[in-house]
């Protein structure tokens, strides 16, 4: 009895190798035909592969190109998806702990606005006196050549061209900072006005 128990436990173990054993493989080409082979078959690289034991069973699958392509599209989708819903998570938590009451969100807005319009006020007064400036300099460069026609009238004087050019730079610089304060102005008051509206959905606020 022992002997035949050693022996039906020795054909289990023999079956089980011989399940867990590769013996071929199986997969539709390019073309949709099906290929097998006791080894890949040349028309199945780069195409979904199962990988059999002798029984037809499928012991595991071989990652084709457009499989893989699809897998790793669609993992990058879902750690976007992924980040995004943390990223949304974390800008909840943050409302909730800064603050009490909407009050406190328009407070802040307000502040911020008032700096970025303070600011802007400083900068269009800026601008508006080097526009005086820059009428004044091209007063005094319409007396040189080549904008004056008078006879003996001589070049620019460099220092004059100088501060010309200085001038104009200068103007182009504060006229970009400018657009940027109100750029930033209309983007504080749209981040807030979406915060204002989370918050409220957070609390229950109509």
């Amino acid at each position: 009895m022992l002997a035949a128990t050693l022996a039906s436990g020795a054909g289990f173990a023999a079956q089980q190798t011989d399940n867990s054993r590769e013996a071929y493989y199986r997969c539709k080409d390019s073309k949709g035909q099906q290929l097998y082979g006791d080894s890949m078959p040349f028309g199945c690289n780069g195409q979904d592969t199962e990988v059999l034991n002798a029984n037809g069973m499928i012991l595991r699958v071989i990652e084709g190109d457009k499989s893989r392509a699809a897998r790793i599209s669609r993992e990058v989708l879902e750690n976007k998806e992924r980040r995004l819903k943390q990223e949304r998570e974390q800008r909840d938590r943050m409302l909730l702990e800064t603050y009490l009451g909407v009050e406190d969100i328009e407070r802040l807005r307000d502040q911020r606005l008032e700096m970025l319009v303070a600011q802007n006020r400083v900068t269009e007064q800026t601008i508006a006196n080097m526009l005086e400036r820059q009428s004044r300099l091209e007063g005094q460069v319409a007396r040189f050549k080549p904008y004056s026609e008078k006879p003996g009238a001589g070049p620019v004087p460099d220092h004059l061209a100088e501060e010309m050019v200085n001038t104009v730079n200068s103007l182009r610089v504060y006229q970009e900072a400018l657009n940027k304060n109100r750029a930033e102005q209309a983007d504080v008051k749209s981040s807030f006005s979406a915060d204002i509206k989370r918050f409220k959905e957070l609390k229950g606020i109509r």
